[in-house]
């Protein structure tokens, strides 16, 4: 692995915003609130729900069903950030070693519930929901102020509306340049942001994803 040089950081920091892999990042970033979503209601929904009927025939099954599933989630963190944000990720074990029936179903199922990636995966979809809600936040928010900055020569004069920057208020067009010019920069700030922020998703899925990978080595 080739390690980036002071020069090569430098340079990516200044040309994020020209990047087609600072696009992908921000996919990853804007696909994580919905995933973290879906992935927190049907973990702690169907978990409730076998602990319920975890004296009856349905409810146990039910619990190894779900931490299954979620290692198919995990899976698919695991790719999403080899794919969006270009980097190797470690894949949960738990699924794939489990398949193995030749020594019985019992066996498979004790081997998967034994398997770190297993517990870990939980940590991986619970976590996504905090990360997609803060990923959420931050895009939508450093979003909008860029774009709100650089419209401003096309609608400070507007009759029906009053531009305000903060509490003061754009009335020429030079201070309009002035605002368009300052959400240029916020761009490549932003940018820079998004990069970092989708960066510290690939890594918590992977640190996660790597408990007992050495182990199996």
């Amino acid at each position: 692995m080739i390690e980036a040089t002071p020069r090569d950081a430098l340079q990516r920091f200044v040309t994020a915003p020209v990047r087609a892999s600072t696009y992908k990042r921000l996919a990853y970033l804007l696909l994580a609130f919905p995933l973290g979503v879906v992935y927190f209601t049907a973990f702690t929904t169907a978990s409730s729900l076998g602990v319920s009927l975890a004296f009856t025939l349905v409810g146990i099954p039910l619990l190894i069903g779900t931490l299954a599933a979620t290692t198919g989630a995990a899976q698919l963190e695991a790719r999403l950030a080899e794919e969006l944000l270009d980097r190797e990720t470690a894949r949960p074990t738990a699924l794939r070693q489990s398949l193995d029936t030749g020594d019985g179903y019992v066996v498979a199922v004790r081997r998967f519930l034994a398997d770190p990636t297993t517990w870990t995966s939980v940590a991986v979809v619970l976590l996504k929901f905090l990360y997609g809600v803060a990923a959420f936040v931050v895009t939508v928010t450093g979003s909008v102020v860029v774009l709100t900055m650089l419209a401003a020569p096309v609608v400070y004069d507007d009759p029906q509306t009053s531009y305000h920057l903060g509490s003061y208020v754009v009335s020429t067009l030079p201070e309009a340049f002035a605002v368009a010019g300052g959400g240029v920069v916020g761009f490549w700030v932003v940018c820079n942001v998004f990069n970092a922020l989708a960066a510290a998703g690939g890594v918590m899925t992977d640190a996660l994803l790597s408990v007992g990978r050495d182990a199996d080595v």
